[in-house]
């Protein structure tokens, strides 16, 4: 009896084990199979989280697994309000610090095309409360009205008053109004170096930085080859999408010949505060941010820039299951924090600097926890 009982458990054991193989074997293998593009081979990581977005296998609304992630920052506070604008009101996310200040105030304009149904400030709350609670800042996250309904330049003057509004109001969250920065990313990059523009040609607050994330820096019709290489939607963001936002948001040829749309072409880009720069490789807004960095080096004004290799575009927004995402957020954080205690250097300057997926025991933890996504990935695909 006895052996018999021990053969079966045996058996049992085997079949475990041997299922437990051929899984891990799918899974390696599934991933490679992700990571081959026409564009280039792309990190296990980055591979995962674009198959997984790509297939709707997760869900903006989705939380990435518990073991991958850190409790939320409970030394900050928050405050959902409206604020005036031209013709209206709109939202605003204010997050400040649980401390005396007066602390920095930082404007974060979210990405999304500039159009309705593509980002707004729920879309980018993990960047805005992160920003807060890293910085120790007063972070005001603006809901800019958008196309269709909003043509340029309503994103522009709303952003534009919600700057004027904080530097009127940032002594009520604590805040300084005299060390105010702004960022964005995307869409919202490019609203945030527009807000920039405006604050220096009509005698707005003088700011402290500007944080430009996977800036999108023009609307008009220059050869650009990352443009061409990652069009296809794939990296987050098509030439399609762009197209299209150039028509609902830009619908007149004229509008995108405004520094307001197009800061690349800007005649004039001298007094802009210290700029920090980030691009992605597999991104159709590569060339134009590294261009607008060298633009704005060559009129004066400290630019950082550092393209990182081997991710797409957004993807700072994944810094909860990116190692290399939370390097990008933590060299924003970290930039925006000298600046605002004086340690960033204004002389006139290009600093680039190319950063590579990590390596070493981080990249050893990349792989693995890239092919333990890939597993619950896959797991949540066939339960679905």
């Amino acid at each position: 009896m006895k052996n018999k009982i021990f053969k079966i458990v045996k058996r049992s054991v085997a079949f475990l084990l041997a299922f437990f193989l051929i899984f891990v074997g799918y899974v390696i293998v599934s991933v490679h199979y992700w990571s081959i593009t026409d564009e280039g081979r792309l990190p296990p990581k980055t591979a995962v989280i674009l198959y997984a977005v790509n297939n709707n296998i997760v869900t903006s609304d989705m939380q990435p697994p518990r073991f991958l992630t850190q409790p939320r920052p409970a030394t900050i506070a928050r405050e959902d309000l409206l604020i005036p604008v031209s013709e209206g009101e709109i939202p605003v996310r204010v997050y400040y610090p649980k401390r005396e200040g007066p602390n920095p105030v930082i404007l974060y304009y979210h990405g999304g095309a500039f159009l309705e149904g593509y980002g707004n400030i729920e879309t980018h709350d993990n960047i805005i409360r992160a920003l807060s609670a890293r910085t120790q800042s007063v972070v005001i996250a603006v809901g800019y009205r958008v196309a269709p309904q909003y043509v340029f330049p309503t994103a522009v003057e709303d952003s534009y008053a919600a700057l004027l509004w904080a530097h009127e109001h940032a002594k009520n969250y604590n805040g300084d109004s005299e060390r105010i920065a702004v960022a964005g990313d995307s869409a919202g990059g490019n609203l945030a170096t527009a807000v920039a523009l405006m604050s220096r040609d009509f005698d707005g607050p003088e700011l402290a930085a500007q944080a430009l994330l996977y800036p999108l820096t023009t609307f008009q019709d220059i050869p650009l080859q990352s443009r061409i290489i990652y069009d296809s939607g794939y990296y987050l963001l098509a030439r399609s999408v762009m197209y299209r936002a150039r028509e609902l948001y830009t619908p007149e040829e004229e509008m995108w010949l405004s520094p307001y749309t197009s800061p690349l072409n800007a005649k004039n880009l001298e007094d802009l505060p210290p700029t920090l720069i980030i691009t992605a490789e597999f991104d159709p807004l590569k060339d134009e941010g590294e261009q607008y960095g060298e633009r704005l080096a060559r009129s004066g004004v400290p630019v950082k820039h550092l393209h990182y290799k081997g991710v797409m575009h957004g993807f700072i927004s994944f810094y909860e299951v990116m190692q290399i995402g939370e390097h990008g957020l933590r060299q924003t954080t970290t930039y925006l924090k000298d600046v605002f205690e004086g340690e960033v250097a204004v002389d006139p300057d290009l600093e680039k600097e190319i950063v590579y997926r990590p390596k070493g025991k981080e990249g050893v933890r990349e792989h693995i926890e890239a092919y333990a996504i890939a597993a619950f990935l896959i797991i949540q695909d066939l339960l679905n």
